[in-house]
Formats: C-alpha cells, sequence, structure tokens
C-alpha cells in the first residue's frame, strides 16, 4: 500500500476533488480487489450520468471484481463484515449508497439502525477496507427538503463511518490531507524499575547508534519517585479530550512522517481569557495572584476548561547526548555520563526535586553528536531517527496519562550547540548568546568559552550557503539532544500535553520545532531565564515570557521542578476559592456574627463567639443561644419559662 498503518480508510473529497482516484491508488498493488459499486444505474435516457459510471468502470484494472449494492442498501454491511483478512475492499461511494437508502421503495425504514449497523461492520472489518464518501460539510444547506434530508444523513454517515475508520483523508484538488491518522504503534509495557547493572534493567539504545529498525528501539526505562510519602488519590474524573491522539498526518512504512507545515492542535483560544476572568471574581484578599495569573490562563487553554486543575501526573525527560569538537570545551570528561546514572540511581539534585514534586524521571540517551565546526552533527537519517524517537516518547507519556511534561537535559556542549542554533534561526551572535563556562571547580574558564565561540563560529561558516529549513539545522548544528526535543514538542502538541522549558536545550527545540509546526510554541511554558542569554533571546522570539527570576543553575530542568510546586498551588488556589460574597457567593452567615449593642436596661447573655457586654445595673436573663437579644428598658425584665416573649411596645412596659 502507498500509506500504511491503517486497515479501514475513509476518503472524502468534493464533486471532481480526486478522491476517487486517490482511493484507487492506494489499493493498485493488492492482488485482488473486490469494487463495491453502491450507486444506482440512473435513467437510462441521463447520458452524463451513464458516461460518469462508464469513467469509473475504464479505470478499473481487469484483475478487480465488481459487487453491486445498488438493490438493497443493508446489504452493504453484510458485504464488509464477511470479507476476510486476505481480501481488498475499495466501496465507491456512500453517496450513492445514501441515495438508495432515502429512495422511496426502501422507505419506511430505520435509517439511523441502518448507518449503525454500517458503521459496526467497518469498524470489525478483517479485510483492508477503503470506502469513498462526498463531504457535504462545506456547502450551503439546500432549499428542497429532499436535499436537506439527503445531506444530514450522508454526514450523519460520514460521522459514523469516519469514528469507525482507522485513518480518514480528505482530497481537495487531488492533493490528500489527512485528517484521523491510524492508532501508534504499540508501546513496549513499562519494565519494572532496576539499577543501572541490575537483573532486569533494558539496555539504553542511542538512537541512530545502530541500523535497527525503529520497532526495534526500546524506550528507556521511567524512575517513579518513591523518596516522598504519596499523595491522596485525586478523585476521578473524566478522561479530558485534550490527552486524545489528533495527530493527522500518514504514517509510512518507514515510520511517522515529520515535516514542515505540519498542522497540530492549538490550546483553547477562550478557555485562557474565561479563565483570568474568572479570577477577579473570587474570594481572594488583595490584588490577586500578580503576573503567575498566565499560569492560570496557560493550564486553562492547555486543559481546554476555565477553570484548569493542578497537573497531578508529571514526567521528567532527561536528555543525555554530548557534543563533540570545541563545543564541549571546559566540559569534565565523563560528567555529563555521571550525571544520567545519578538521575538513574534517584539521585542528584533532579532526582531528588522530581521525587518532591511527584514527577516521574526518564533519563533518554540520545546520539552522539560529532564536531560541528569540522562537519554536520548528525546524518540525515539519524535526524529523522531522533525526532520519531522523540515523538514516541511523547506518545508514551500520553498513552500513561502524563498531564505535563518537564524537558531537561544534561550532555556536555549542549549550550555551544543551542548557541548555533540560535544564530541559524534568529540571526544571533554566539558570543552574545554563549553564557561563560564554569569548570567543576566552580571557576570561570574564559578560554574554554573562546573555544566555543570559535566553533560555533566555523559551523555557521561552513554552512553559510546551506538550506535553513528544520531538518538541515538539526542536522548541520543541533545534534541528538536537540533533535530528540524537537521531536518530544512535536509529539507533545499532537497529544495536547504542555511542557515546561527550562533551558538551552529546551528553547532551541522550540525554535526549530517552530519551522515544523507552528502550534508546538504555544503548548510550552517558561517559568525562568536563568540569566542565560540564549534562553532570553529565545524566549522573546518564540513570545515566552518567564515567570520568575530565581537565577538557579542546577542544571536544565531543575528550576521548572522547583516552581513546580508554586505552579501547582496557583492553580489549586484558582480552582478551590469560592466566587466573592458581593458577586453573590456563598457564605456561612450564621457564624461570627457581630452583635447588637446592648440598651440602658439589664443585658443579656450573648450568642455564643461574641464578646459580652458589661452587666447593667439590673439583674441579667439568660435568652436562648445564638438568638439577639432585644435592648431592655429601665425596669427589670423577667422571661416566663416556656412562654414566648413579646417585644415591648415602649421602653418599660411588658407585654401581657
Amino acid at each position: 500500500m502507498s500509506v500504511d498503518g491503517w486497515n479501514t480508510l475513509l476518503v472524502l473529497g468534493g464533486i471532481r476533488s480526486g478522491k476517487s482516484e486517490f482511493a484507487e491508488s492506494l489499493v493498485t498493488d493488492a492482488p485482488t480487489v473486490r469494487y463495491v459499486a453502491t450507486a444506482p444505474e440512473g435513467d437510462p435516457a441521463d447520458t452524463e450520468w451513464a458516461t460518469r459510471l462508464a469513467a469509473h468502470r475504464a479505470r478499473r484494472p481487469g484483475s478487480w471484481t465488481t459487487e453491486e449494492t445498488a438493490a438493497d442498501p443493508g446489504r452493504l454491511a453484510d458485504v464488509i463484515a464477511t470479507a476476510g483478512p486476505n481480501e481488498t475492499l475499495l466501496v465507491d461511494d456512500l453517496g450513492g449508497w445514501v441515495t438508495v437508502l432515502l429512495d422511496p421503495a426502501h422507505q419506511p425504514a430505520d435509517d439511523t439502525a441502518t448507518i449503525a449497523a454500517l458503521a459496526a461492520a467497518v469498524r470489525a472489518s478483517a479485510a483492508r477496507l477503503v470506502l469513498v464518501s462526498p463531504e457535504v460539510g462545506l456547502t450551503l444547506v439546500p432549499t428542497t427538503p429532499l436535499g436537506r434530508a439527503f445531506t444530514d444523513a450522508l454526514g450523519s454517515t460520514n460521522q459514523a463511518v469516519a469514528d469507525a475508520c482507522d485513518a480518514v483523508v480528505l482530497v481537495v484538488a487531488g492533493q490528500p490531507t489527512w485528517l484521523k491518522p491510524a492508532g501508534p504503534p504499540p508501546h513496549p509495557a513499562e519494565p519494572a524499575q532496576a539499577g543501572p547493572g541490575q537483573a532486569g534493567a533494558p539496555a539504553q539504545v542511542p538512537v541512530g547508534a545502530a541500523p535497527i529498525g525503529e520497532a526495534e528501539q526500546a524506550l528507556p526505562d521511567v524512575l517513579t519517585p518513591d523518596m516522598a510519602p504519596p499523595l491522596p488519590a485525586p478523585e476521578p474524573v473524566p478522561a479530558p479530550g485534550w490527552a486524545a491522539p489528533t495527530m493527522g498526518l500518514p504514517t509510512v512504512a518507514t515510520g511517522l512522517v515529520i515535516q514542515p507545515g505540519m498542522e497540530l492542535p492549538m490550546p483553547d483560544d477562550y478557555a485562557g481569557p474565561q479563565a483570568v476572568d474568572r479570577l477577579v471574581t473570587l474570594d481572594i484578599p488583595g490584588a490577586g495572584l500578580g503576573v503567575l495569573d498566565r499560569v492560570v490562563s496557560f493550564a486553562a487553554a492547555t486543559q481546554g476548561t476555565p477553570t484548569p486543575v493542578p497537573w497531578s501526573s508529571v514526567r521528567v525527560l532527561l536528555l543525555h547526548g554530548d557534543h563533540a569538537g570545541g563545543a564541549s570545551a571546559g566540559a569534565a570528561p565523563g560528567e555529563s555520563a555521571r550525571r544520567a546514572r545519578q538521575a538513574r540511581a534517584g539521585k542528584g539534585a533532579l532526582a531528588r526535586l522530581a521525587a518532591e514534586s511527584r514527577a516521574s524521571l526518564q533519563v533518554v540517551e540520545a546520539p552522539a553528536s560529532a564536531a560541528i565546526e569540522d562537519g554536520p552533527a548528525l546524518t540525515a537519517d539519524e535526524v529523522e531517527s531522533a525526532l520519531r524517537y522523540g515523538w514516541r516518547l511523547a506518545e508514551q507519556a500520553a498513552d500513561a496519562g502524563v498531564q505535563l511534561l518537564v524537558l531537561a537535559a544534561c550532555g556536555a556542549g549542549t549550550e555551544a550547540a543551542a548557541a548555533a542554533v540560535l544564530a541559524a534561526t534568529a540571526g544571533a551572535e554566539p558570543p552574545a548568546v554563549l553564557s561563560r563556562v564554569l569548570t567543576e571547580h566552580n571557576e570561570f574558564d574564559d578560554a574554554a568559552w573562546m573555544v566555543r565561540c570559535a566553533a560555533v563560529r566555523d559551523a555557521l561558516h561552513r554552512t553559510r550557503r546551506n538550506a535553513r529549513d528544520a531538518k538541515d539545522v538539526l542536522a548541520e548544528l543541533g545534534g541528538g539532544d536537540i533533535a530528540v526535543a524537537t521531536g518530544v514538542l512535536l509529539g507533545a502538541t499532537a497529544r495536547r500535553i504542555p511542557v515546561l522549558l527550562d533551558g538551552p536545550v529546551g528553547v532551541a527545540a522550540g525554535m526549530v520545532s517552530r519551522d515544523l509546526a507552528g502550534q508546538a510554541r504555544h503548548w510550552c511554558l517558561l517559568p525562568d531565564h536563568g540569566g542565560q542569554p540564549a534562553v532570553r533571546l529565545a524566549a522573546d522570539v518564540l513570545g515566552l515570557t518567564p515567570l520568575v527570576d530565581l537565577r538557579l543553575d542546577l542544571g536544565e530542568g531543575a528550576t521548572a521542578l522547583a516552581t513546580l510546586p508554586l505552579l501547582r498551588s496557583v492553580l489549586a488556589l484558582a480552582a478551590g476559592l469560592p466566587v466573592h460574597p458581593s458577586l453573590g457567593g456563598g457564605e456561612d452567615d450564621e457564624e461570627f456574627v457581630e452583635p447588637e449593642p446592648a440598651g440602658p436596661g439589664p443585658t443579656t447573655t450573648e450568642p455564643e463567639f461574641a464578646e459580652p457586654e458589661p452587666p447593667g445595673p439590673g439583674p441579667t436573663t439568660t435568652e436562648p443561644e445564638f438568638a439577639e437579644p432585644e435592648p431592655a428598658g429601665p425596669g427589670p425584665a423577667t422571661v416566663e419559662p416556656d412562654e414566648p416573649v413579646a417585644v415591648p411596645d415602649s421602653p418599660g412596659r411588658r407585654a401581657d
């Protein structure tokens, strides 16, 4: 097949859009094809219709067989249901099937039940199945009752069949646009946790490190936090739509196609502003949340609701990939590998912060990158493999119910690679975006900084005549960790998972991903720039405003984890606080009531929680608990037991 990864496919298109030719091209290499014709023969005097049918028949190879279902619309479901797994069926088209379904000769009938039966047969089909149908949702509402009945029935049929199919494609002017992909390949089950070198620890397979198939590359194991007591289990909530698969690109035999101009989902345009407007109605003392209202807006937009909830399931992806050559000047040999091993063992700053935040941690081995001043950092095949690998990591997280990803990195030379990417994509000067080199002894090494600047300068000079498209930038300058991070951002965007960026690798991936899918940057949040010039520049270009200015320097990803409890607290306040009483919010008026001042006469015992008044000259009586006392007259007042007390008409008189 020309497109792989599906078993049932719906091809939609308008009149003369090329939908039938496209559908036929998908099954041309099948050994046998059964063509299911649904349209009636029509009026013999209608020569134009007869010519159309003849053109369709002429395109079919002689090896194809034809089956007619126009006599009975219910038979189409039977044909699909009885087809074997070695058969290929091409149904052309559902518009003719609906025409027969609405024919008075087949009425009265339960059209809804017939459509449901067809969808059920498609969903359970064992055969390779391609269905063609006209798309009627883009035209005007017909002016006749029969026309409206046809469009309504065909629209319902298209929706039901599209939901049942593995993939859906819309053909416009002969150009296919994929609306629904085939289901993602099954991910291997996450293995039981084992430390490095222990039995059961999965081998780390760097992307592109060996000529093996994509399906053979095992995803790294996920470390769950065990250093802090677990939080109480949250109340079950309906599965949010923002975690559903939304990717609209085809998959071919070599894997997912990642290409410029991908149409990925955007956050909700309305939920964010609605959430901010809702904040001003809450019972919050003082001026409110300040700049942190952007957290509420971001969470609302990415969750698709004006009342977002704190992220309960968070995963940290720690990318480890070293860069050779001058990019890693000043880095201690083996230091990044030690940091990665430390994180796998649940030790070190990043692992401890992840445990405190109840976030899982996944250490990802990215392919090593060659010296960019001498040649490309990666081959084109390694870039494709790294992008798909990052996408799969995001898919795995989404399938596990993760609601927020944190990008972290610990490779040698990542700052220089990110500076090269920024220089190529944003026109930055390398010395202006390269931070000073800090050695393992906490000393600045300006000589190593100059070597890094020279490496980036030479790499940019070497590639000055090259194309500046996203994949070329990754291959020539970015390297393995930035390529994997780019795939993570794209995959997270497709699955509607927000991402916290925190460092040069994350923002460099954001710069590259905007040229592949401009929607990706809208799913990113930058808690802090960390005082790094590269992060500041990229944040300006991507439109990301940092929330805090902590100036932590604990490695990429650590600042995001340090701010995560604050972000969760803000969302908890926004979700849990009631509306202010002045705007109609509820309040308990029974307690803490200010008592009325007592009169000059004898006073009564005040309700509980009220401060008693000084006793008057007369005897004191006891009122019922929480009852508001009436002012007493100048004479002593008495209370008859078990009898109601009337309000005095005037001071000094007692009601009889």
